[in-house]
């Protein structure tokens, strides 16, 4: 489990030091990035920040809005070549559901993940379950199919969003 998330699997506690969190993403980027020989550029960096701003999905037009306007800002071409970029080294992941963004925690290594969505918050929590993906393969290889890209949503309501209310 990541050190980030709470006790539930995926999701985090109210002790979540969210400003950590970015830091530590754009610090496992800046490495993951001089380590391959890719530029990280102010822009991409930017971006990645926004994505990782909460941990919720982030549409690539709320992006383009947060960058700015008037002279000199990001164009929509511009935005989606970032994101581009940052799938293609890892660190966002897209949530095809949702046609947004979210940050990956665990940069650097192939995998195929799993998402929780919750619909009340909408906060998106990503697992990394290599059995799931094991029966995916087995159970696709058994039916003569050939997997090319494996996405698992999953929509529901997260700890925080089922929990009781507190009692008075």
């Amino acid at each position: 489990m990541d050190p980030q998330q709470g006790t539930k699997p995926g999701f985090r506690n109210d002790g979540h030091e969210h400003e950590s969190c970015i830091e530590d993403a754009l610090a496992r980027a800046d490495a993951l990035c001089r380590g391959r020989g890719v530029r990280l550029t102010p822009l991409r960096r930017r971006v990645l920040e926004l994505v990782w701003g909460s941990h919720r999905a982030v549409k690539a037009y709320d992006l383009l809005a947060a960058l700015g306007e008037g002279v000199g800002a990001a164009k929509p071409p511009t935005v989606y070549r970032a994101l581009e970029f940052l799938m293609g080294q890892g660190l966002v992941h897209r949530i095809d559901s949702l046609n947004a963004f979210v940050g990956c925690p665990v940069p650097g290594r192939h995998h195929s993940a799993q998402f929780l969505i919750c619909g009340s918050c909408g906060e998106v929590s990503e697992l990394n379950a290599p059995s799931i993906d094991r029966a995916v393969a087995r159970q696709a290889a058994d039916s003569g199919f050939a997997v090319s890209r494996q996405v698992i949503e999953l929509h529901g309501k997260c700890p925080r969003c089922t929990a009781p209310p507190p009692s008075a």
